[in-house]
């Protein structure tokens, strides 16, 4: 079957008109840009907010020629995209303008125009001069971060002039670009993003019909920032921040987890089953906390059978031969 004839990307053939695919398929299609330059088809429907200009966006794309069935670019073989920011990272100006007009969850097609795709020159090898490319788009979520980046780029004075619930925003911005790091296993750059956050929430005093608030947002970031040390392999930093946790609720199952978690591997055995245990009492029946205390028995029962063997050999009488001064 000859490539003028067969389906190009899931779309129709060429027609009886002699229109090629992109051709047909651009006269459905929304106009974004007013020149029909940027034309949009939506697959399925989002919801939510519209993408913010200045946002990080985490998306799933391909990118096609018209006479190819194959994708010239794609990032659909990662198992977790990269976060982009818009203005930055995204060098495409038909991408941005077709991001732009995204709600959460939503699946588009975008014809771009060479103007806003790869210009009269294109990207030899890949792409021709003078090209129309089509991009299919899933936007998986976005982070408002040009808030952000402003509020925490003003002086401690310059933040005190704003009422708690900007501060408490911000910070919530910044656990959640912490949280995307930590999925993406970027655990030192997720734990820069929650101490960023945790920094705002000290700084700033609450009043007190507003303390519940802000000491709400202090934990969850110490609960991340104790779990990212876990994961760092840094156990007495991890143990630090739980225990910062266990000052604001006693009785967090998470906190005192955590802090168990570290005493085991700073092999403080007494004080991670003191953890673990309250843990437990907590919640009796969780798999995960159950688990660690089975964990602990072993490495105690270990430990002491090492211990013991140690004692044995320091105290147990001396071979025949063996005496000191004996040739």
């Amino acid at each position: 079957m000859s490539a003028s004839s067969r389906s190009m990307n899931g779309l129709p053939p060429w027609g009886a008109d002699g229109r090629s695919p992109y051709q047909r398929l651009s006269q459905r299609m929304l106009d974004l840009s007013g020149d029909r330059g940027v034309l949009k088809d939506v697959i399925r429907e989002g919801s939510g907010e519209l993408v913010t200009p200045d946002a990080s966006v985490l998306v799933k794309y391909s990118g096609y020629l018209e006479h190819m069935d194959k994708a010239f670019d794609s990032n659909c073989f990662r198992k977790t995209p990269r976060l982009m920011k818009l203005g930055e990272d995204i060098t495409l100006w038909g991408m941005e303008l077709g991001l732009l007009s995204m709600r959460r969850g939503e699946l588009a097609r975008f014809l771009f125009k060479p103007t806003y795709a790869y210009g009269m020159l294109g990207c030899p090898p890949l792409i021709p001069p003078n090209s129309t490319v089509l991009f299919e788009i899933e936007l998986l979520d976005f982070l408002d971060s040009a808030e952000s980046d402003k509020f925490c780029a003003l002086s401690a004075e310059q933040q005190d002039q704003f009422p708690l619930q900007k501060v408490l925003k911000v910070a919530a911005t910044e656990r959640e670009f912490g949280n995307y790091l930590f999925r993406q296993n970027r655990f030192y750059d997720a734990k820069v993003r929650y101490k960023r956050a945790l920094l705002l929430l000290h700084r700033r005093s609450a009043p007190p019909e507003e303390q519940h608030l802000a000491e709400t947002a202090k934990l969850l970031v110490l609960l991340n920032l104790s779990f990212t040390y876990l994961k760092l392999e840094r156990p007495t930093m991890a143990l630090r921040y739980g225990e910062q946790a266990l000052i604001i609720d006693q009785k967090n199952t998470k906190a005192l987890f955590r802090c168990g978690q570290a005493c085991l591997l700073m092999t403080e055995y007494q004080k991670a089953r003191d953890f673990l245990v309250r843990a437990q009492k907590e919640q009796p029946f969780n798999h995960d906390i159950n688990n660690e205390l089975k964990k602990l028995a072993s490495y105690y029962r270990d430990y002491m059978g090492k211990e013991k063997e140690m004692c044995h050999r320091m105290f147990a009488p001396g071979e025949r031969g063996s005496t000191v001064g004996e040739n």
